[in-house]
C-alpha cells in the first residue's frame, strides 16, 4: 500500500477504479462495495496485501469467456443465446461455481456472482478458486429435445474451458440434473475422458453425490442454527418465512421442519403461498420438482394454504426469515416489516436477496444475519465433497454427507464469527465473513507472486 494511502482511501479507489473499468453493471458494482467496505480493518493489519496490490488483482477476473450459442428448435428455427464463464480467481484451487440459464443473465450478474464465489469458497476451506458462469437460455417451456440441443451447443465452446484441475462447473437457477447431465455428456463426447470429477451436480447413479440436491438449502439453517445458537436459542418452535420454491427453498423448509421449525410460505414469480399448518413438502415437490407448474397449485389442492398474487412474501410475520429466490429480492421496507413482526434471524439462501439498506436495517436492529457467502455456502461445499469421492472413486452414503455438510457449515460460521471479533465488529457476519475469506484469498495470492 502507498503510504499516502489509508486503507480506506486504497478501497475507495479501488472500488471506483473497477466501476469506471465495468461501466453499467450494477449487479458487479454492488458486490464489490459490500465486500471492499467491510476489509478495511483488514487491510490496516495486513499493510502487505497493500503494496503487493491484491485488491486490484482480487477484483479483475483472471478470465472472462463470453460466447455465442446457435441451436436449433422443434420448428427448425436457428436460435442464438449468448454463454459466459467468468473465471475469477484460483489462488486456492480450480475455478468452481455453478452454471446459470435465465433470461435475466448479463455479464453484470455473472461477474457479481463470479466474484461472491471467491468468498464463499475460502470460507469452506475445500481448497477451491471461484467462477460463474450461464446464459440468457431459458428452459421453461422448452422441449426436452430443444434443452439437449442448446446445452451440447452451449459445451461445445465451453469445453475448452474446463477440466477437473482448471474449472468445476456445477448447477445453479434452470440449471437442474437434466441440464447437468446433457452438459457432462456433451463434455465426454467432445473430449473421449470420463472425468467425473469435473462437473458437479451429477445423478447419484453416475458419480454424484448424496445431499448435493440438499446441500445449499440445508447448509442456510446450518447456520441459522449455529447463529441462534449463540444467543442460547435454536430453531425449535419457531416459525420460518422461505422465498422461492426452487432446491434451495424447498430444502431450507425440509430441515426447518427436521429442527422442529415450522416453514410456512413458498414463492415463485406469480405470488407467494401461506400454509398456517407448515408447508407440505411432498406436494410441493410434486408440483415444482415434477410437474413445474406455478406456485399457485400448491394452494388450489391444499386446503390449509393460501395464494396471494401481490405484496411481498416478508409481509408475512416469522421469526427467521430465509430468503432463497435471487438477487435483491428482499428491500428496505421489507427488511422494516420483518423486524416490525419480530423476526430474530434473516440468513440469505440465495445469492445477494437483500439490498445492502435491508442489510443495515436487519444489523442496526440487532437481527440476527447471514450474508450468503456464509450461509448459503453449503451447496459449493457438498459440491467439494463430490469432487473428492470423484477422485477417490469413493461414495459416501448420505448420513455421512449430511454430516459432512454439517461440520463444514460449523467452521463457515466459526470462522464468520471469529474474524468478526478480532477485527472489532463482533457479531457482524458480514465482516466476519468477508474478512475471513479475504485474508485466505490474499495470502495465498502473496505466496504465488504476481500473476
Amino acid at each position: 500500500m502507498p503510504s499516502s494511502f489509508t486503507p480506506s482511501e486504497l478501497v475507495h479507489t479501488v472500488y471506483e477504479t473497477a466501476v469506471s473499468r465495468n461501466p453499467g453493471e450494477p449487479e458487479f458494482h454492488q458486490a464489490l462495495h459490500e465486500v471492499l467496505e467491510s476489509i478495511a480493518p483488514a487491510l490496516a493489519e495486513h499493510p502487505e496485501y497493500g503494496e503487493a496490490g491484491i485488491l486490484e488483482r482480487l477484483v479483475e477476473p483472471e478470465r472472462q469467456v463470453l460466447f455465442r450459442v446457435p441451436w436449433t428448435d422443434d420448428n427448425n428455427r436457428v436460435q442464438v443465446n449468448r454463454g459466459f464463464r467468468v473465471q475469477f480467481n484460483s489462488a486456492l484451487g480450480p475455478y468452481k461455481g455453478g452454471l446459470r440459464f435465465h433470461p435475466t443473465v448479463n455479464l453484470s450478474i455473472m461477474k457479481f456472482l463470479g466474484f461472491e464465489q471467491i468468498f464463499k469458497n475460502a470460507l469452506t476451506a475445500q481448497g477451491i478458486g471461484g467462477a460463474k458462469g450461464g446464459s440468457d437460455f431459458d428452459p421453461h417451456g422448452k422441449s426436452e429435445a430443444e434443452i439437449m440441443r442448446f446445452c451440447q451447443s452451449f459445451m461445445n465452446e465451453l469445453y475448452r474451458h474446463l477440466g477437473e484441475h482448471t474449472d468445476v462447473p456445477a448447477g445453479d437457477i434452470g440449471v437442474g440434473a437434466r441440464e447437468i447431465g446433457y452438459l457432462f455428456g456433451q463434455y465426454r463426447k467432445i473430449t473421449n475422458r470420463h472425468e467425473s470429477g469435473m462437473f458437479t451436480g451429477k445423478g447419484t447413479g453416475w458419480g454424484g453425490a448424496e445431499v448435493r440436491t440438499e446441500a445449499t438449502g440445508y447448509g442456510a439453517v446450518f447456520f441459522t442454527e449455529e447463529m441462534l445458537a449463540m444467543k442460547g436459542a435454536s430453531i425449535d418452535g419457531k416459525t420460518a418465512i422461505v422465498s422461492g420454491s426452487g432446491n434451495v427453498a424447498t430444502y431450507a423448509i425440509e430441515k426447518v421442519h427436521q429442527l422442529g421449525g415450522r416453514a410456512i410460505t413458498a414463492s415463485d414469480s406469480s405470488g407467494y403461498i401461506v400454509d398456517e399448518k407448515g408447508v407440505d413438502l411432498e406436494l410441493l415437490k410434486q408440483i415444482k420438482e415434477v410437474e413445474r407448474l406455478r406456485i399457485s397449485e400448491y394452494a388450489e389442492r391444499r386446503p390449509s394454504a393460501r395464494f396471494i398474487s401481490g405484496g411481498s412474501v416478508w409481509d408475512v410475520p416469522g421469526q427467521i426469515a430465509l430468503p432463497s429466490a435471487t438477487q435483491n429480492e428482499l428491500t428496505l421496507a421489507d427488511a422494516k416489516a420483518l423486524i416490525k413482526n419480530g423476526v430474530e434471524a434473516v440468513a440469505e439462501g440465495a445469492n445477494m436477496p437483500c439490498f445492502p439498506d435491508a442489510v443495515h436495517a436487519f444489523q442496526q436492529s440487532d437481527v440476527l444475519f447471514g450474508p450468503g457467502k456464509a450461509a448459503n455456502a453449503g451447496g459449493v461445499a457438498t459440491s467439494a465433497l463430490e469432487m473428492s469421492q470423484n477422485a477417490s472413486r469413493q461414495r459416501w452414503s448420505f448420513s455421512d454427507s449430511e454430516d459432512r455438510l454439517h461440520h463444514i457449515m460449523r467452521g463457515v460460521h466459526s470462522a464468520a464469527y471469529e474474524a468478526a471479533e478480532k477485527y472489532g465488529r463482533p457479531g457482524d457476519y458480514v465482516v466476519g465473513a468477508n474478512t475471513a475469506a479475504f485474508v485466505k484469498v490474499a495470502d495465498a495470492m502473496l505466496a504465488q507472486g504476481v500473476i
